[in-house]
């Protein structure tokens, strides 16, 4: 299952590097893109594992971005 997140107020494309990285090393993720552009987030998952890599997606991004409203 693929999901399409909006991130708003991603600041440093240094950072939404590391979350990319991050997120992509979770054992449930099949792939994470970061598009410090668009503000905007690709993760593929299966879908029983979605609504845990989200929130695990969550607190890494905060880890790096306290401020960044994460939109479903």
């Amino acid at each position: 299952m693929k999901k399409n997140i909006k991130l708003e107020g991603l600041d440093c494309a240094v950072c939404a590097g590391k979350m990319e990285d991050a997120i992509s090393k979770l054992p449930e993720v099949k792939s994470c893109r970061v598009n410090f552009m668009s503000q905007r987030m690709l993760l593929e998952v299966d879908e029983d594992k979605m609504d845990y890599v989200l929130q695990k997606s969550e607190e890494i991004i905060h880890g790096y971005e306290p401020d960044v409203v994460i939109g479903k």
